[in-house]
Formats: structure tokens, C-alpha cells, sequence
């Protein structure tokens, strides 16, 4: 019998990866690749596009020679990604105009406090979701059309073509001009009721409407594979966070999920309404599987998670590798009274603050290396807690259990503390990889791999639980101490 795989191509912040699973949703073969972080100015940050997309044609091949494996033997591939990431390309030659804007990048924070003026941050929330920030896709796309000479009036004749990262390596690999709903509901351009570009926003925001992608859903076949996966339908794309939470099987209202990665990401499903948010969440566009309803989720995303941990290493050399960070936090008992504010470019939700800057507090000449390390763990878990004290002032369920994945997963330190910190368990699954496994389940649902969500359901299986164990009067002392923190990293930049 032929075996038969699912592929998923996972472009992220510092990486590009493919895996390939089989029909029990296992990983048969994975190949990664980093690629540069380029940083210009203080503040920017970018990639190359052509590099991204020479590194993605790079890691498919080496999945498939790990299995032995080659178009033939793919149903289907599906695409996750980092989200708001910003392309800008020549439709004739599909050559980039520019280096990506990395969704991290913060060069528009001028032209967002322009477009708030006197209505604010919250002056397209109604219609898009989304506060304005730095973090969404719209503002950088405006920034491009301004910046490079010619750019507006070649966009105004459709000869130039907008994306995030899963449009680009949609028009690279079946040359289609299309998008998925997760990622257009994080560019600020796409109404939420309506799913499509919002004229409005369109002309507030400065974006010609010839440039944008199709939406289409996050799972349906949107073309044929050229090249290496020929003839192979490409049947997904998923922002990152977004298949996390298909991958984590969240397929019902109330389930969330927290990716710890460069950042940490909340969502949690909330059904086949948009929630709005009055407490600094994002409300999202969870997924949707080929006409099916779309599901909405209302996310909390936190800028500085597992980079903090990446910066500790190399620009204090605290550590050599990452993974030394829970031996070195794990040797002292506590965090001697330090915080850790890792407001590098702002803080995220449920703040939403571009004038903060990281701050180390409760310094005293006690505090050596190893209370830092703890302060750069408990960072990552009182940020996440912050988010799930908002999602429950908008009127959600109250937390039962937190589901979690990503690369920090595997540190028991943070689990535990984030545990105690939540007063809830923490459970992470067998495949911790959720979020190219839920590429890999939109993609197989899209060609009947699978025959339902039911089935991927099934296949979720428990690795490790954390269940809390601090003291009630502790936790909330100490959250008090990181609230105080957190006060003394505002209002830094005029």
C-alpha cells in the first residue's frame, strides 16, 4: 500500500521548517532552517523574502528525503506562519520591493498615533478588532507605499501585490494571489462580519485595493503545487497562533490555548460570533474550514517571551544555550525580590503600550545571575496571567485548564510556576508541535485525509500535567510586586 503524507511548511520569526505527518496525525520527517534577522535602525526589524523562500524550497526537500518520500506521496501540503509580517512584490517579476517588515518591527509607530488622532488606538476596533499598534500589518503596508519612491502609483495600477508570509509562499508555490481569513483579520484592512477588505479602512489606512490577496478560507485547496511538491494542492494557510489552536484540537467555544515561542500567544475559541474586547485583547478570526461558519477567538499577545530567554544568552552571555536557563533559575529559591519587564519594543496586551521599555526591578546587592534567570521565567508566566485576568473581565468562562506548546514546554520550572501562578493545571500534549500540526489538519480536512474534526479530536493525547501548589496569599503578593514592575516600565519613550 502507497503511504500517504500530510505536509505542513511552517515560515516563523527565526526559522522555516516543514514536517511531514501520517494519518495518525504522528511526525514522520522534519527539516528546519533559520534564516537572518536584519536590523537596520533601532526598532526595525526585517527579513529577506527571497531568502525565507529559498530556505522553505530547502526544508521541504530535506523533509521528504528523511522519509523517503516525494510529491507522489503528499495529499496535500498546508501553510502556517508568522502573521503580521509584511511583503510587498512586482507582479511581473515577483520580486520583492523591499526587505519583509517583521510584525515585531516598530518603524510606524508615528503614522498609528497619526491614524488614531483624536478617536485613539480604538478608531477601526469596531470594524476590524484590532487596537492600532505597531504589531498589525496595515500600518506597515501604508509605511512601504510611503517610503519607497514610486510604490503608491505602481500599487495603484496593480502591478505591485501585498501579503503576509502565507500569501507569499502561496504566490511562489502555485502562482495565486490569495490569503486565508486568520491572516487578513491581523492586517487592520478586513472587516470581521463581512470578511472582506473594508473600503473604509482601506481609505483611512492608505492601502489601494489592487494590491490585496483574495481571502479565501483557512482550509480549502487554493491551487496545484509547482516545482518540488508538483501537481501537490496546497489546501492551507493558518497564522501561527491560529493553527496552534486548530492544532490543540480548541474546536468548541471556551477552549484556549498558550503558545510559548518568541512570544506567547493566548486564544481562546469563542464561537461563530467576534467578542469585542474592552480589556486590551484582540478579537481574531480563529479559522475557518471551507464554507463552514468562521469560528472567532479573542487572543492576548505578549511581545517578549522566549526571546527573553534568547537575550539573556546572547547579549548577557548569562547562558550558553537556552535550555540552561531552568538549571541556573532552579538554583536559588526564589527571585530575591527581582522583576523582569521585558518591554524591548512596547508592551503588548493587554497593555498596549508603545512607550514601554524593559525594566529589571528590586535590585539589592543579594540578587546574583541565578535570581535573574528566575526573573526572566516568571516574566513569561505573570505577562500570560495578566492576559487571562483581561479575558476574564470581557466576560469569559472562568479558566478550568490551560492547554500549552511551544519550545519553552519542555522547561518544568516555568510550567510549574505558571501553574501557580493561574491557579489551574497546565497540560501539554504528546506533539507539542501544535502549530504545524494544525496546518497539517486544516490542509487534510480541505482533501478528505481526514473526515472530520472528530477524528483529529481523537488523536490528542497528554505528555505532562502541573497542577498549582503556592500558597494563595504568595501568588497574590507577588503579583503585586510584578503590577508595581510594570508601572515603572511605562511612559518611558516621549
Amino acid at each position: 500500500m502507497t503511504r500517504r503524507f500530510i505536509a505542513a511548511i511552517d515560515q516563523g520569526t527565526t526559522s522555516s521548517r516543514c514536517m511531514l505527518f501520517d494519518a495518525a496525525g504522528a511526525i514522520v520527517a522534519v527539516a528546519q532552517k533559520e534564516h537572518r534577522q536584519i536590523y537596520p535602525r533601532p526598532g526595525w526589524v526585517e527579513h529577506d523574502p527571497l531568502e525565507i523562500w529559498a530556505n522553505v524550497q530547502e526544508v521541504t526537500a530535506g523533509a521528504l528525503t528523511k522519509a523517503g518520500a516525494g510529491a507522489a506521496d503528499i495529499a496535500a501540503v498546508g501553510i502556517t506562519n508568522q502573521r503580521e509580517t509584511t511583503v510587498v512584490w512586482e507582479k511581473a517579476t515577483g520580486r520583492p520591493i523591499a526587505n519583509a517588515i517583521v510584525w515585531q518591527d516598530t518603524r510606524t509607530d508615528r503614522l498609528v498615533a497619526e491614524l488614531g488622532g483624536a478617536a485613539g488606538q480604538d478608531r477601526f476596533r469596531a470594524a476590524c478588532g484590532l487596537p492600532l499598534a505597531t504589531y498589525f500589518s496595515g500600518p506597515k503596508l501604508r509605511w512601504l507605499l510611503d517610503a519607497t519612491p514610486g510604490a503608491r502609483v505602481a500599487a495603484e495600477r496593480g502591478e505591485l501585490l501585498f501579503g503576509t508570509i502565507d500569501a507569499w509562499l502561496i504566490w511562489n508555490l502555485t502562482g495565486r494571489h490569495v490569503t486565508d481569513v486568520t491572516n487578513a483579520s491581523r492586517s487592520m484592512l478586513m472587516n470581521l462580519a463581512t470578511l472582506d477588505w473594508d473600503n473604509a479602512l482601506l481609505d483611512a489606512i492608505g492601502v489601494p485595493a489592487a494590491m490585496l490577496p483574495q481571502i479565501r478560507s483557512s482550509a480549502e485547496v487554493y491551487g496545484p503545487a509547482r516545482g518540488l511538491l508538483e501537481g501537490v494542492p496546497v489546501a492551507s494557510a493558518l497564522g501561527d497562533q491560529q493553527a496552534a489552536l486548530f492544532g490543540q484540537t480548541c474546536f468548541a467555544a471556551g477552549e484556549g490555548k498558550c503558545t510559548y515561542g518568541t512570544g506567547n500567544f493566548l486564544l481562546v475559541n469563542t464561537g461563530t460570533q467576534p467578542v469585542a474586547s474592552a480589556n486590551g485583547l484582540l478579537t481574531t478570526v480563529g479559522y475557518r474550514v471551507g464554507n463552514e461558519a468562521p469560528v472567532y477567538a479573542l487572543e492576548g499577545a505578549i511581545a517578549v517571551t522566549g526571546s527573553l530567554v534568547q537575550w539573556v544568552r546572547d547579549n548577557l552571555g548569562l547562558i550558553r544555550s537556552a535550555g540552561e536557563i531552568e538549571a541556573l533559575a532552579a538554583s536559588v529559591a526564589d527571585n530575591g525580590g527581582c522583576y523582569f519587564v521585558p518591554a524591548f519594543a512596547g508592551l503588548f496586551a493587554p497593555h498596549w503600550r508603545s512607550d514601554a521599555r524593559g525594566v529589571i526591578c528590586g535590585l539589592t546587592g543579594y540578587v546574583g545571575k541565578g535570581h535573574i534567570a528566575r526573573a526572566v521565567l516568571e516574566a513569561v508566566a505573570w505577562q500570560t496571567r495578566e492576559v487571562i485576568d483581561a479575558m476574564a473581565a470581557d466576560g469569559g468562562a472562568p479558566l478550568k485548564l490551560l492547554k500549552v506548546d511551544g519550545g519553552m514546554t519542555p522547561n518544568a520550572l516555568l510550567m510549574q510556576f505558571q501553574a501557580d501562578v493561574l491557579d489551574v493545571p497546565v497540560v501539554r500534549p504528546a506533539i507539542t508541535e501544535t502549530t504545524c500540526l494544525g496546518a497539517a489538519y486544516a490542509a487534510g480536512l480541505a482533501v478528505g485525509f481526514w473526515p472530520d474534526q472528530a477524528t483529529l479530536r481523537a488523536h490528542w493525547r497528554k505528555d505532562a500535567e502541573w497542577t498549582p501548589a503556592m500558597d494563595p496569599g504568595k501568588r497574590e503578593a507577588e503579583y503585586r510586586q510584578w503590577k508595581k514592575a510594570v508601572e515603572r516600565a511605562l511612559n518611558w519613550v516621549d
